[in-house]
């Protein structure tokens, strides 16, 4: 098999097709759409993950553009005699914060639809052009319309991440910070709502965008549509499964190591029954040939950061959440669901599943490498802004794995002494512990993999353990409202740790993990296993006791 050139950001069909682009076969599920029972339908993924391909592909589809699916799984089944006429709309692009500037692009794809499609949409406002636009070529030909919405929900989500106030609001009036987003949700109502309006001259509706918006928001008035985000069927329709790669990309996988890339990349899972990758990570890696963070890099998530922070929310807590499918799909402008906002921007995904009562319950987690370290870099920035001069995440590892606890209990000083006076004070995510356990569990995470938090044992739930080949280090934080002192243990060499006459803290972290017990279940595994017991005082933002043992 030879290379073929590497559809980088591409999300057009044709030009995919024409010129001799890499392209994963989705047509397999524009022709169960086309086959199924129902007529109007939705899906949500994250950003960059092929959406708009996909929605390209239907519109090829459907207006009988049949060269182009020639050695696809669909061209032997489908009517190439029929050709619909495709109403496309595309909210991709576009800068929706102003105010008027959602329904000035409705209207000017409205115009350009209807004058290559010889449709006179005539005046009015945009929903009534839109009326138009439907209805007119199915009253000239009998064909019912194909109507494809692309990143329906963008205009919302870009106006509910700027904190700004709408131009022209006295700066007296009182604002949530969403005030944008809710007049662009009420237009998209009324344009949405022409969808269900002109149903009989509708074939086909389809949908897709990041979030779901419900309840007395915006899918109100589209509740007649099928919600294909968590139906099985279609949990691979975005996305490039293992074998996708083994027969598509062949050509591209020498020189990459398989598991690293797995790791990487791999890991999202919409209630299906394997997981997949995103397109836009593998592609630049394959073009880049390095292992970082292609997609993640691509927006900084400090609107969800800050979310995160506002209420309350510890790092650790990320990878502790459960939800359901109403959960899962639900979003409203005002009132973001935590669970749904990682979850439909792809931060966390579907970890592990189990039915309670005959529902289904999800347990959420990272999907893979880059999103856990991105994250939680994201975290770090806010908690902790200097905490890149206290020394690479290369360091923490590099002693973890070393041994070194007298390098490692410096490390911490530096990194402690890097968190601005009193920014734990300040911040609302945590009142002692809690703030103290998120930066140093994101810290980790964000530097290494075999992090584990709140781990159970059969003696309760330590704080976290760290697993680094056949050693295991576990630790347990505590935050006193103590001075710091010289606790330097000297015990480079594994021995427990050696008292002066300066030393005085009662090392309660420590004496929990062994009243606990708690490194012995991971030396039932064959490790060396060291308890370290890390304390903080208040005040001082400095270590008042590191204490290491050996089990």
């Amino acid at each position: 098999m030879k290379k073929r050139r590497l559809p980088t950001g591409i999300q057009n069909f044709r030009q995919i097709r024409e010129e001799g682009y890499y392209y994963v076969d989705k047509t397999p599920y524009a022709l169960r759409l086309a086959e199924g029972a129902g007529k109007h339908y939705f899906l949500s993924r994250p950003r960059r993950f092929g959406k708009s391909l996909f929605v390209d592909t239907l519109k090829e589809l459907y207006e009988g553009s049949e060269p182009l699916f020639r050695g696809l799984a669909v061209h032997d089944a489908w009517d190439w005699s029929r050709r619909r006429a495709v109403v496309r709309l595309s909210f991709a692009g576009g800068n929706f914060k102003r105010p008027g500037a959602l329904l000035e692009s409705a209207r000017a794809q409205i115009e350009d639809l209807a004058r290559r499609g010889g449709v006179d949409a005539g005046g009015g406002s945009a929903a009534v052009r839109f009326r138009r636009l439907i209805e007119g070529p199915h009253d000239r030909t009998g064909e019912r319309v194909v109507v494809l919405v692309d990143e329906y929900d963008k205009p919302i989500l870009d106006a509910r991440d700027d904190p700004r106030l709408p131009a022209g609001t006295p700066e007296t009036a009182p604002h949530d910070g969403h005030a944008q987003a809710t007049a662009n949700r009420d237009d998209l109502r009324g344009l949405y709502g022409t969808l269900k309006d002109c149903d009989a001259h509708v074939e086909r509706t389809f949908l897709t965008g990041v979030s779901k918006f419900s309840k007395v928001s915006l899918f109100s008035d589209l509740n007649f549509l099928t919600d294909l985000t968590l139906d099985p069927r279609y949990a691979a329709v975005c996305g490039y499964t293992e074998a996708d790669l083994d027969a598509i990309f062949a050509p591209e996988l020498p020189g990459l190591d398989r598991e690293q890339i797995r790791a990487w990349y791999n890991g999202y899972n919409w209630h299906g029954a394997e997981s997949v990758y995103n397109p836009w990570a593998i592609l630049h890696l394959f073009q880049s040939r390095e292992f970082k963070a292609h997609w993640f890099e691509t927006a900084t998530p400090r609107f969800l950061v800050d979310t995160l922070i506002e209420r309350g929310f510890s790092a650790p807590d990320l990878e502790g959440l459960h939800a359901d499918d109403d959960l899962l799909s639900a979003l409203d402008v005002a009132s973001v669901g935590t669970e749904a906002l990682l979850f439909q921007a792809g931060y966390l995904t579907i970890a592990a599943e189990e039915k309670l009562e005959g529902y289904a319950q999800y347990r959420l987690g990272y999907p893979n490498r880059e999103v856990r370290r991105g994250l939680n870099r994201g975290v770090l920035d806010a908690l902790a802004p200097r905490w890149r001069s206290a020394g690479s995440g290369v360091a923490l590892r590099r002693l973890l794995a070393a041994g070194d606890w007298t390098g490692l209990e410096a490390l911490f000083r530096t990194f402690l002494a890097a968190i601005p006076h009193d920014r734990h004070r300040r911040n609302e995510i945590a009142r002692y512990e809690g703030y103290w356990s998120s930066v140093f569990y994101a810290w980790f995470q964000a530097s290494m993999d075999g992090v584990a938090v709140e781990d159970a044992t059969s003696r309760g739930r330590l704080d976290m353990a760290v697993v680094l080949g056949d050693v295991a280090c576990v630790f347990e934080l505590k935050v006193t409202e103590r001075a710091a002192r010289d606790t330097r243990s000297g015990t480079a060499d594994g021995d427990a740790p050696a008292s002066n006459g300066a030393a005085t803290a009662d090392h309660a972290a420590l004496a929990q993990l062994k009243a606990r017990r708690y490194g012995d279940k991971y030396r039932a595994r064959n490790r060396t296993v060291y308890l370290i017991g890390v304390e903080i005082g208040t005040e001082s933002r400095d270590l008042t006791a590191f204490d290491v043992e050996p089990v």
